[in-house]
């Protein structure tokens, strides 16, 4: 338990149940008496840390996704948590990583307990993480994509929020339409509408409560959104 001390004292809420429990190996027994229990499931902590062991989770899946663990990909978990947490939840994120990655993962099961207990925003935010760590290497392997669509399909995600998402980091002729969710014959009005409706959707606030390092990654993905928006005014010549 000595590895995993900051997140279980933290506590973990529901992500210690069900099958990322059981990926974990923690016996909820073992570790928190039922009254400690009562009191942490619902905390905003335990909300955050519940995020992280999923995140960790389906990283895992990703990484495996093409046969091999990259060390540009294990490289760019360990800095996230490095930049956002500190040095000391890098460490411990990287040996919780480790263990996972030694077992195999019921993608469907595991998604559909993060889909009951994470809100869509956050959700959102997952999958564009996923695709930060499949992209490390400089590119986004067919393998990879097909487990992020996996994953994006059994959370609950739209195709079209799925392919907002993807077109950040799969780059093609159309992609800042994509990420606007928009054809490129939409008119004006219409590309303005769902840049609107967009930035109500991946407003950085939705995902705030989950912390300031949750915070900047949606904070990027915002700026992303709003980037294919000035790029397509620009092309397009309207303000």
């Amino acid at each position: 338990m000595g590895k995993y001390g900051k997140w279980i004292t933290g506590g973990l809420g529901w992500a210690i149940f069900g099958p990322i429990g059981g990926i974990l190996g923690f016996a909820i027994g073992s570790i928190f008496d039922s009254a400690e229990i009562q009191t942490k499931v619902y905390t905003g902590e335990s909300s955050r840390n519940g995020f992280i062991v999923s995140l960790l989770v389906l990283v895992s899946a990703v990484m495996k996704a093409d046969g091999k663990v990259l060390k540009s990909e294990l490289d760019f978990v360990k800095k996230y948590f490095f930049d956002n947490f500190g040095a000391d939840a890098s460490r411990e994120a990287m040996i919780l990583l480790r263990d996972i990655l030694k077992q195999q993962v019921p993608l469907r099961d595991v998604c559909t307990q993060i889909r009951d207990n994470v809100d869509y925003p956050s959700r959102l935010q997952l999958i564009h993480l996923l695709f930060g760590v499949a992209y490390a290497d400089g590119v986004v392997s067919s393998e990879e994509q097909r487990v992020i669509n996996d994953i994006a399909s059994f959370l609950g995600i739209s195709s079209q929020d799925y392919e907002s998402i993807k077109a950040m980091f799969v780059v093609n002729i159309n992609s800042y339409y994509t990420i606007l969710e928009v054809e490129p014959t939409a008119s004006n009005d219409e590309i303005k509408k769902a840049y609107r409706s967009l930035a109500v959707k991946h407003h950085p606030d939705k995902v705030g409560y989950l912390g300031d390092d949750v915070r900047r990654n949606a904070e990027q993905k915002f700026q992303k959104i709003t980037e294919a928006y000035d790029k397509i005014k620009k092309e397009r010549g309207f303000n």
